[in-house]
């Protein structure tokens, strides 16, 4: 029996861009000649349910449902502009797809739209996009116009319903299947009704043997489960899998036989080999050799993982393929003043990965004892660049966001050097670590290449904590790596966590005091605050009594294992300082508020910060490096250079020199060399060049210039020289 396969994301994810799991999938199973469809069905609901026809049938539904007099003020207010909601609909959707430019003009006349009660927020953000431009205002205001709508969704229709996330409590730490399960039971929600919809019509075109549901989130779990609900009922024929982020990291004890009514097989971690081998297994009828597959035998789950056959090299799995995705048809929102989240809601990006797994993978409060951390294998410069082309011949999207855990800064630097070398005009960013291998001059490189912004864990701003959680960096070298960065131009975006364990208040309060230093000092754009959560898999959730916590259960549930509950040594409520976390971090993004006292973030007594007022200013008091590794790489990223040569006398005495002016897409700079000095200089910028495959070494360098003159330090640390290096002349 040959197969054909049906690859899909459930509701709800990203609204911008697709979810890249299918994509990937497909990608491998090009590669070995097997028939697939994708689809982001998330996106289809969404479109189908804000629509001219969506929206008539949702406020005859709700209408149905619930007396008017019955509804919140707000709804009320919702319902009696309906006709409004309805008129503009579809022009509103177009805009955000960008297909609409020059309604951007009418939404900020703000007469157009009808308003509820998320414009409310508008007065105090008004200050904070005082100096957006039309488009990306009206974005701002489309988006509050639809969130008014999911509002009156969540109030009137189905009270789980989210535009990235639904019924996403069902799916969170669910320990039993009883909560999702009985919900399973229920009569279709709304929503659901839409989603079969979508589904009936793909199944009936499509017509595939095999059903695969990628799950990355528990917001994408009920979706998921309810597919497959629909799927057994109508379509008892079609085998269906799940894998993706939520089965990996939380069903990996899965024992619930009930979960077995909706799905046929469930894989963990890298999916092409365990589907490659399913995919045998139903054409042979066979059920031999499987890879970290669960499925039901005897009326029991069993976990299979006897196949001896190594799992793909990332070299080997292809290119992520977005065909039959509707690349034209996401839409792009502008959410909430923050510059690192706006780039996950705000256009399309191809997602592409640098290295399978984590170069690093220590973190205490990481996931490292499981395949997706622990496996680290990079991907050559050249075949990342060769998908980057390829996927820009499909897309047509230039945009690139590299999901990696943390990129590797060697892997990054050859990837620039490749992207330059190709002189590819691309847009990207990924998350890395704050480690010292971020010089200035690598910073400048990756900017040259398109990277316009990284994020990294600072986590808890504390040396004591960064050696528990064994991040492997200080405070102070985080703070000369995101100045590096800033100062190339790229945007530096900190993930922050407060009540780590055995964290004291002390350490919160001081760590808040280094990410307001960092802010004032210009060196950070972006941030999030996030609370400590324990997870099975990580060295905290393993080994609990070595990080001062105890877990409240050791009980395994038949279900999902992940999040742990535990109790804290130090008894601190952890989560008392969200809010002014949260409230100080807001007004640094925006420059503002930095000299206030910490106290008045908070409505409690909190101790006064022990950490000096110029502790990151002092860190970033740089000293001049007049050191290079010797095998360093030496690399000129600007032109050849306009030559003119000339004689200078002084007190009588005459010698040759040379002028050489340099331009950039913005200004020139002017240097003077000796005759020889300058010659060996032009031969040498155009050996170092960043086109040229052959890379240099600095102790070459100097091996060659000393071959015909004296004094290598003296001419490279000299005036001219810096004037260079400031204009594109990098070592590595």
């Amino acid at each position: 029996m040959k197969t054909k396969l049906f690859l899909v994301t459930p509701p709800f994810t990203q609204l911008n861009t697709p979810y890249p799991a299918t994509a990937y999938i497909k990608g491998f199973l090009n590669t070995k000649n097997r028939s697939s469809v994708q689809a982001d069905l998330g996106i289809e609901v969404i479109l189908a349910l804000f629509s001219k026809k969506g929206l008539q049938n949702l406020f005859e539904f709700s209408s149905s449902k619930f007396p008017k007099e019955e509804l919140l003020e707000n709804a009320q207010r919702i319902f009696a502009l309906q006709d409004e909601y309805i008129k503009t609909i579809d022009s509103v959707i177009a805009f955000l797809q960008g297909k609409n430019p020059t309604l951007a003009l009418q939404i900020c006349q703000e007469d157009f739209l009808p308003e509820a009660s998320r414009f409310a927020q508008l007065e105090e953000l008004d200050w904070a996009f005082g100096t957006m431009g039309t488009q990306d205002k009206a974005k701002h205001l489309a988006t509050l116009y639809l969130e008014d709508i999911s509002d009156f969704i969540v109030e009137c229709v189905d009270p789980n319903f989210g535009f990235s996330r639904y019924a996403e409590r069902l799916g969170r730490s669910a320990n039993s299947f009883d909560g999702l399960y009985e919900a399973l039971q229920k009569q279709p929600t709304y929503i659901d009704t839409i989603l079969f919809s979508i589904l009936k019509d793909k199944i009936e075109i499509i017509q595939p043997t095999i059903f695969l549901i990628s799950v990355p989130f528990p917001g994408n779990l009920y979706a998921a489960f309810r597919s497959a609900q629909w799927l057994k009922k109508y379509h008892p024929e079609i085998k269906i899998l799940m894998g993706g982020g939520f089965a990996n990291t939380e069903l990996r004890s899965l024992s619930d036989e009930r979960v077995f009514e909706f799905f046929d097989f469930i894989s963990l971690d890298d999916g092409e080999l365990p589907l490659e081998l399913i995919i045998e297994n139903i054409e042979s009828g066979i059920n031999a050799e499987f890879k970290r597959t669960f499925l039901l035998e005897n009326g029991k789950v069993v976990y299979k993982n006897n196949s001896s056959r190594h799992d793909y090299k990332q070299a080997q799995v292809g290119t992520p393929d977005y065909s039959d995705l509707l690349l034209d048809k996401y839409i792009s929102v502008i959410e909430i003043v923050n510059p690192m989240h706006r780039m996950w809601s705000d256009g399309r990006w191809n997602k592409l990965t640098m290295a399978h797994g984590c170069y690093w993978g220590k973190c205490t409060f990481c996931d490292i004892s499981l395949d997706y951390i622990k496996i680290y294998e990079p991907i050559a410069a050249g075949i990342l660049c060769d998908r980057m082309e390829e996927m820009i011949a499909q897309t047509g999207e230039t945009g690139f966001h590299f999901v990696d855990e943390a990129a590797p800064p060697a892997l990054m630097r050859e990837l620039a050097l490749e992207i330059s070398r190709r002189k590819l005009a691309v847009t990207w960013w990924t998350n890395i670590r704050f480690e010292k291998s971020f010089t200035k001059d690598l910073c400048l490189l990756l900017k040259a290449s398109g990277c316009i912004a990284v994020s990294g864990g600072l986590e808890v701003a504390s040396d004591r904590l960064l050696r528990l959680i064994d991040k492997g960096v200080t405070v102070e070298q985080v703070a000369k790596v995101t100045r590096n960065f800033t100062e190339a131009g790229v945007m530096v975006h900190a993930y922050l966590m407060y009540g780590y364990p055995t964290q004291t208040i002390q350490e919160t309060v001081d760590s808040l005091e280094m990410v307001r230093q960092l802010f004032e000092a210009g060196v950070l754009q972006s941030g999030f605050w996030h609370q400590f959560a324990m997870t099975a898999h990580s060295p905290v959730g393993m080994y609990p009594e070595k990080f001062g916590v105890t877990k409240e259960t050791d009980i395994v549930g038949t279900f999902a294992n992940n999040d742990l509950n535990y109790i804290d040594s130090t008894g601190i409520d952890h989560e008392q300082f969200s809010f002014g976390l949260k409230k100080s971090l807001f007004n640094f993004m925006h420059g503002i508020c930095l000299d206030y006292d910490l106290q008045e973030w908070f409505d409690f007594k909190i101790p006064k910060t022990t950490i000096r007022p110029d502790f990151i200013f002092d860190a970033l008091e740089e000293e001049t490096n007049f050191s290079s590794k010797p095998n360093a790489k030496v690399v000129w990223l600007g032109g050849k250079p306009t030559v003119r040569s000339f004689t200078k006398t002084k007190k009588g005495n005459s010698w040759e020199m040379m002028e050489l002016t340099f331009h950039d897409k913005k200004e020139k700079v002017v240097i003077q060399a000796n005759q020889k000095e300058g010659e060996w200089l032009v031969k040498t910028l155009d050996i170092i060049s960043v086109s040229n495959s052959k890379t240099t070494q600095f102790q070459e360098l100097k091996a060659d210039f000393e071959s015909e003159m004296e004094d290598f330090e003296l001419f490279w640390y000299s005036k001219s020289m810096k004037m260079l290096k400031d204009f594109g002349l990098l070592v590595l």
